[in-house]
């Protein structure tokens, strides 16, 4: 069902209304949950993140800061192996681009934390289905040194997750919100 359009002056009801956030919900991304980051963490976990509600899923880490510079770790479920990854990075203050993988590794690499803010954009494939999970991220380190990344890669298994957690590769997080949405199925 399309969204309805008015005109001026049209009388609005409580059923035509009703019908537009209807399609609204049907056709975009719904909040699943936010979740708050504590005081000097090293890793906060997201529970019941992922069901067979939707087969995927955006992830968006806002607000916050860390103690150092580091980057942002994920991991689903309890899986330590199997991480495949590949992007790219830009620093500010060079025209350089410079590539980065990884291989059969214990999480993803998805984000970068400084003293000034948590940044990390996430898109998951399929999380919670029996098939390999895939991502896309792209993150901005917000320091003058630092870099805007992009990256993708896959989990090597069929394992259907319905939780992961975010990780500092080194110091702690204070602050900010894990929101994960799910997209719409068609």
């Amino acid at each position: 069902m399309p969204l309805t359009t008015y005109t001026a002056g049209e009388v609005l009801t409580a059923a035509s209304l009703n019908n537009n956030f209807t399609f609204a919900a049907a056709n975009g991304m719904t909040l699943v949950s936010a979740t708050t980051i504590g005081t000097t963490v090293s890793s906060v976990t997201v529970s019941s993140a992922f069901s067979s509600t939707y087969d995927n899923y955006a992830i968006m880490v806002a607000g916050g800061v860390s103690s150092v510079s580091t980057s942002i770790r994920m991991t689903l479920g309890a899986t330590a192996t199997g991480y495949y990854s590949g992007g790219i990075f830009n620093t500010f203050a060079s025209a350089t681009t410079t590539a980065q993988n990884q291989s059969n590794t214990a999480f993803w690499t998805v984000g970068s934390a400084t003293a000034k803010s948590l940044s990390s954009n996430i898109i998951l494939f399929s999380p919670n289905l029996t098939k390999e999970t895939i991502f896309d991220a792209n993150n901005v380190a917000l320091v003058t040194n630092g870099d805007t990344t992009r990256s993708g890669g896959f989990l090597d298994n069929t394992t259907a997750y319905t939780a992961f957690t975010l990780t500092a590769n080194s110091g702690t997080f204070t602050g900010g919100t894990i929101y994960v949405y799910g997209y719409a199925k068609a």
